[in-house]
């Protein structure tokens, strides 16, 4: 018998209705012929926790850490034992093993650690599938592959769950405990992902507390040409008193000139033309889907996430959810002309953008060398009704076809025009732009673009015909929205000083991956850091106090940039695990003996921000022995584990880099 262990239930059912024959529902299987197929519901196991290793390490005690385990182990996660048993039951009649996890690091930890564990020792195949749809399904079991060429990803991710385990319980155990010694009474979590984000938020926070507006002037005139008028801004120079962005901060010397403006004649000294060509917007992968929804259409990211799943497992509209690629396979310009026109044909909205598409067009889209594990979202071709889902449903389905069918509309295409002209000895700029050709635009809701120019010569004469001083602010930052956080999760190198380091994390998925960022966001409120207020996320008081009593390196990205570096060079089997782990190890002891309870009981009281509502953690740590702090009810047993994971560190929606595609490579 051949058993295929699937990710996850939808993708069972999947590839059994692709096989031969009807298949058959069992309890935790299907059957097709000689076929069996289980699976997984997201992790079956998770790390033990640390009284699993010594029952000395239940209570929480500072001379214990660093806890490092000497030999790792896994147990079952509570509500998973059935499954786990299912598939041992089927593991013990298999004669071949088919691995069908999902197509990324996590997904092939996923279902490999399930084999380990259960102690089968045949050989591998490997199915790797990204589209639910039958015909993909088909062509995937065609090509079932070797799952020794993915051994490398799968140690590299096994690393990734063991580091961020041990960065995870022993600074986490270190604080809370200190976070006691400063008056704290909760458990006060830190993570590898989700505290350099809190970073981000808390420093942007006290940005916005410390800016002091200042006014400045900006003077513009209406200048007349032989073939119209334009507005024309002064550009004042250095010896009027600037910021440093070049704004007049002195309102008379801009008065004064206003006064003698009108008109005063002068002539045009620079015209400078350009003709751009902007290709259509590229698909969405799921962090870019999140942040235009959450703009147009005020969805979190979790919320987006959620729909996503939904439009993927139970309406099966859309190809797998969780990619971080926006690019598409070249051998999709095949079946995407058909699938589109299924995809639309019940919607007016599609239908018009489809009608309007030319299928013989090729975009930057379609290219296989930026396609990794998973390509960027897309229809399947299965009809949408709008009727069948929720409004938010449709609205983020017609987000992922409208960038899909923007591939099959010429570029946009415009002439942007600068100049300058010479008025009583100054210096005035102007610019405008015209639209030679739409393209893709109509299909987008777009910011207005600059105004054209009339036809401007160099050399002309102009004249002033008024003049207008207008007072401005500088304004602070925006605190960040959903959108923008995810945005900065995406590029987080922006946040980096270090050259070396922005080089190396241009070069990753940033902080967090497609699956995780939303998570990490809604953690960080669970667990009292941050708080939603209107549309922004704003910090705590407990999110600040805590960043400024951490070292500066746990509470930025620049140690997500050295992880990635090294699980990269263990992925592609140019690195082994241990001198990694080793170093953490001696880092987290270094980091340990850091805590300090007097610098936190300071952080704390000093601490400006939000007040959140009482937290699971802060409620379960007044119910708590003083011996061991406890996260949440019912967790003490387990460690609290899931207090100290970003967001489910070893979890399918792990902090760990997704986007690694299982290739072949060695063993």
């Amino acid at each position: 018998m051949r058993l295929i262990i699937a990710e996850k239930p939808s993708l069972a059912r999947a590839i059994a209705d692709a096989l031969p024959g009807a298949a058959q529902k069992h309890d935790g299987y299907l059957s097709v012929g000689d076929t069996e197929v289980t699976w997984c519901l997201g992790h079956l196991l998770e790390q033990a926790p640390p009284d699993a290793y010594d029952p000395a390490l239940k209570p929480w005690r500072r001379d214990h850490l660093p806890i490092v385990p000497s030999q790792w182990k896994l147990v079952p996660r509570p509500k998973a034992r059935g499954q786990l048993a299912v598939i041992r039951a089927r593991i013990k009649r298999a004669s071949q093993l088919v691995h069908a996890g999902d197509p990324d690091r996590e997904g092939q930890l996923l279902v490999q650690e399930v084999i380990e564990h259960l102690g089968w020792k045949g050989d591998v195949a490997r199915l790797l599938i990204n589209d639910l749809n039958r015909p993909a399904v088909v062509r995937a079991l065609s090509r079932i592959g070797d799952n020794r060429h993915y051994h490398a990803l799968y140690r590299a991710a096994q690393t990734r769950a063991r580091a961020d385990w041990l960065y995870g319980i022993n600074l986490t155990r270190a604080w809370t405990l200190i976070g006691r010694q400063a008056g704290h009474d909760g458990v006060l979590s830190v993570g590898r992902v989700q505290t350099p984000v809190l970073g981000l938020v808390v420093r942007r926070d006290e940005e916005i507390r410390q800016f002091v507006p200042y006014p400045f002037h900006v003077l513009w005139a209406e200048v007349r040409v032989a073939a119209g008028t334009f507005k024309a801004w002064w550009v004042p120079s250095e010896q009027h008193r600037l910021d440093e962005r070049g704004r007049l901060l002195d309102e008379a010397p801009a008065q004064a000139l206003a006064a003698r403006l009108p008109g005063s004649q002068g002539v045009v000294t620079k015209v400078e033309s350009r003709h751009r060509r902007q290709p259509p917007p590229l698909p969405y992968s799921l962090s870019a889907l999140q942040v235009d929804a959450a703009r147009r259409h005020g969805l979190s990211a979790k919320a987006v996430l959620d729909i996503c799943q939904r439009l993927y497992e139970r309406h099966q509209l859309i190809t797998y959810p969780r990619s971080d690629c926006r690019y598409l396979p070249r051998e999709h310009l095949k079946s995407l002309p058909g699938q589109l026109a299924s995809a639309c044909r019940d919607d007016a909205t599609l239908g018009r953008w489809l009608a309007n598409a030319d299928m013989q067009l090729r975009s930057r889209a379609f290219d296989d060398s930026k396609v990794g594990a998973h390509h960027a979202l897309a229809p399947t071709g299965k009809p949408f009704s709008a009727e069948r889902l929720s409004a938010q449903e449709a609205d983020v389905y017609r987000l992922i076809a409208r960038n899909v069918l923007a591939q099959f509309y010429p570029a946009l295409e415009t002439q942007e025009i600068k100049a300058e002209c010479q008025l009583l000895d100054e210096r005035f700029a102007a610019s405008g732009q015209t639209l030679l050709v739409p393209g893709w635009k109509p299909l987008f809701t777009t910011r207005d673009e600059a105004p054209p120019l009339p036809a401007l010569h160099q050399g002309e004469t102009c004249q002033a015909i008024n003049a207008e001083v207008e007072q401005r602010e500088t304004r602070a930052p925006e605190p960040f929205t959903d959108a923008s956080l995810i945005k900065a999760m995406m590029n987080i190198a922006r946040y980096v000083e270090d050259a070396e380091v922005k080089r190396t994390l241009r070069d990753t998925d940033g902080l967090g991956t497609e699956a995780t960022r939303a998570g990490i966001i809604e953690t960080l409120i669970e667990r009292g850091y941050l708080v939603r207020k209107a549309k922004t996320l704003r910090a705590t008081r407990l999110g600040v106090g805590l960043i400024h009593s951490l070292p500066d390196a746990v509470s930025r990205p620049e140690r997500t940039a050295l992880w990635e570096q090294r699980l990269e060079d263990i992925a592609e089997a140019r690195a082994e695990p241990d001198p990694f782990v080793s170093q953490l190890v001696v880092d987290l002891t270094a980091l340990v003996a850091s805590a300090d309870s007097q610098r936190l009981q300071s952080a704390l009281r000093s601490a400006q921000g939000e007040v959140a509502a009482a937290t699971p953690a802060k409620r379960a740590g007044t119910r708590r022995r003083r011996s061991q702090p406890r996260a949440k009810k019912g967790t003490s047993a387990r460690d609290a584990s899931s207090t100290t994971s970003d967001g489910g560190a070893n979890r399918k929606s792990s902090s760990g880099r997704g986007r690694r595609s299982p290739r072949k490579g060695n063993t």
